[in-house]
């Protein structure tokens, strides 16, 4: 297709569109003039067909969400026109599920970011129109005609976001319980009250097996003071050989108290007998050991 014959008829437009027309430079006002007449000869007295230079967009006072279509035809083969900002543009301007038609030389490197910056500009649902076909010149340029669309819903907007796990799931209903079962589970105030009711004496539940005392000896663990000659119990003893040894070790230290005919030659002088061999000493705790002087041994 020649760069001076931008076909618009197949576009997609209807009657009563709003159409914004973008052309840069250098293009021949004969055709862009034909162009902007076969546009508002498709959109009708109802429609509107807005021009506007590329270079002069961004300074532009359109009013956001104004159009429903951007036409974007480069009318030269020389070089792409579309930058990242005008781009931009082009979406403020256009209503939510507006449409972006625009077409240029490229290079294949030059498409793909073409493609690239119209989504980072806000578009979707990019797609090649017309694939390039024919080379324009040495410099590698081939015209292409992209087609863009504005989402749904302006920058900025909110919408609440329902969440599955946010709703409720219904509990599965427990399995009905037979009447007979759950009234011989159920205890109530006026079952104990009842006469007719019989409990069962916890005692009852013990026999004379159960009531006889074990032997000490059962309760020994098999290995517990084997294995030395003295007696000794584990480290935290629960069988009784612990008390057992603590009930020797006191035995043997009451035998080895010092023996008294009256039983009070500890408690001093006022309450010793008259031949009590401690007389003159003072007095002594029960138990303690009291070493008597050679002299008084001699003496007595």
């Amino acid at each position: 297709m020649d760069a001076c014959e931008a076909n618009v008829s197949d576009v997609g437009l209807k009657s009563g569109d709003r159409v914004l027309l973008v052309w840069t430079q250098p293009s021949d006002p004969e055709v862009l003039k034909k162009m902007a007449a076969d546009v508002q000869a498709i959109v009708g007295t109802q429609g509107k067909v807005s021009v506007e230079n590329a270079e002069k967009l961004l300074l532009s006072s359109h009013v956001a969400s104004s159009f429903d279509w951007v036409l974007s035809f480069s009318l030269s083969d020389t070089s792409s026109s579309h930058s990242v900002e005008g781009l931009s543009e082009m979406a403020r301007a256009l209503r939510p599920g507006g449409k972006l038609l625009l077409e240029e030389p490229v290079t294949s490197s030059e498409r793909e970011k073409l493609e690239s910056d119209l989504k980072l500009s806000g578009f979707v649902s990019v797609t090649e129109e017309s694939p390039a076909q024919g080379a324009l010149g040495t410099n590698g340029l081939r015209r292409t005609r992209l087609s863009a669309s504005k989402p749904n819903f302006e920058v900025g907007s909110s919408s609440q976001i329902k969440l599955s796990f946010g709703k409720t799931t219904k509990r599965p209903e427990k399995a009905a319980l037979d009447s007979n079962t759950a009234k011989m589970w159920t205890l109530s105030a006026n079952d104990m009250a009842d006469d007719d009711v019989d409990l069962l004496d916890s005692d009852a539940l013990l026999d004379e097996e159960d009531l006889k005392k074990p032997e000490p000896a059962s309760l020994k663990a098999a290995s517990c003071g084997q294995g030395t000659s003295k007696k000794k119990a584990c480290k935290n003893c629960t069988c009784g050989l612990a008390e057992e040894l603590e009930q020797e070790s006191k035995g043997k230290q009451s035998n080895n108290l010092p023996k008294s005919a009256c039983g009070s030659c500890y408690l001093g002088d006022a309450f010793r007998c008259a031949s009590c061999p401690y007389l003159g000493m003072p007095a002594f705790k029960p138990g303690e050991k009291i070493l008597l002087d050679s002299n008084i041994l001699t003496d007595a």
